[in-house]
């Protein structure tokens, strides 16, 4: 059974590579040679089998296997092989998610303009967790891992902030991940038992033992639409009642994505966090990874998350904000209505300003607009 942990590539799926080590190179180098098309046909038969909609799914594997019968990938390997395969897959229905990835250590495809190609180091989960200003706690997440030092930390974060009047949660750089660490959150926000998102996965996923959110404490099966499994998500309170009043803000910019978005969707329809900042990134679904052979991998998106009230989710069009500003001064917005002086706003602003980038990042393969 594939349990939770799973999640995991709900981050992979929108994140950056990471950096090869020596040992990872080793591996990718001693990996059978696969040509192109037998990947792509890899990815084909799964994209067909397991995607969270199965006729686009299936028209997804029959533009794969059109460009197999026309030669287009039967000479390319590396990025330059995912890069072709993810640009006619998204030329059919763009997913946030969609991704196939190269083997660790293959070339890179260089950037537009002949630039070496561009390789981001890996997030840092947690940033600037503390006290703001008198009353103020703020954190920053850029990503839900599974690591059970990271959901400690959140713990930890909101029992030594307990007494806030406010907590500013920036989750402007936020690449996705699991629950773990909002199930150490919500607990302390709600006053009573509180249904916050529903996830449904493809029913063939489920009953292969395939759903990434199986076994979950926090997850609850119900009835939901034909050929899908739906689970809701729920916020169960804790003892501690100090934070039921506290006032709760949500920075987002277009770089808020997938599990980020989720986290998102709970707190604005259910009322308990107020939203500052850009629409997120538009990345919904959720899903698992899998092997293609050769070092080759995909995440297959098997479900979406949804707002339980109006059964939309928010693929491509992202979460709106309650208050919308330029990103860059969202915290600067939320401090000054918490009565901070508008000086003292800006400084504070200014010193907890992400370095990693607040905008959505483009599919690999995806056509500019316009």
């Amino acid at each position: 059974m594939i349990r939770p942990q799973h999640l995991l590539p709900l981050l992979l799926a929108a994140a950056m590579p990471l950096a090869v080590t020596p040992a990872h190179a080793e591996e990718a180098a001693a990996a059978p040679e696969v040509k192109g098309d037998a990947v792509a046909e890899a990815y084909a038969a799964l994209l067909a089998r397991d995607y969270v909609y199965p006729e686009t799914g299936q028209r997804y594997a029959e533009a794969i296997r059109a460009a197999i019968k026309a030669g287009r990938y039967a000479a390319l390997t590396g990025d330059a092989l995912g890069t072709a395969i993810d640009a006619d897959v998204h030329a059919v229905s763009p997913d946030g998610h969609l991704r196939l990835r190269a083997p660790e250590g293959a070339a890179a495809a260089p950037a537009p303009g002949g630039a070496p190609p561009m390789r981001r180091a890996p997030r840092v989960p947690v940033e600037q967790a503390g006290w703001i200003a008198p009353g103020i706690a703020f954190v920053r997440f850029n990503v839900f891992p599974m690591d059970g030092e990271v959901t400690a930390a959140a713990a930890k974060f909101m029992a030594d902030h307990a007494d806030a009047k406010a907590i500013i949660f920036d989750i402007r750089t936020h690449g996705g991940g699991g629950l773990d660490q909002m199930d150490v959150i919500f607990p302390w926000l709600f006053a009573e038992p509180t249904r916050l998102v529903t996830m449904a996965t493809r029913a063939s996923v489920d009953a292969q033992g395939g759903s990434p959110i199986d076994g979950i404490a926090s997850m609850r099966k119900v009835a939901g639409d034909p050929g899908m499994v739906a689970r809701e998500h729920w916020a169960t309170p804790n003892a501690d009642t100090r934070l039921r009043d506290a006032k709760i803000y949500v920075l987002t910019s277009g770089g808020t994505a997938s599990a980020a978005e989720h986290f998102s969707l709970a707190m604005k329809h259910t009322g308990r966090g107020t939203l500052v900042g850009d629409p997120t990134a538009g990345a919904n679904h959720f899903g698992r990874g899998e092997e293609l052979g050769g070092g080759y991998s995909a995440f297959i998106p098997v479900g979406r998350t949804y707002d339980p009230k109006t059964g939309k989710d928010w693929e491509s069009v992202g979460v709106l904000p309650d208050i919308a500003v330029p990103p860059a001064q969202a915290l600067e917005r939320v401090l000054t209505d918490l009565g901070i002086d508008a000086a003292e706003a800006k400084r504070l602003s200014d010193a907890h300003m992400p370095t990693a980038p607040m905008e959505r990042r483009k599919p690999r393969g995806a056509k500019p607009a316009g």
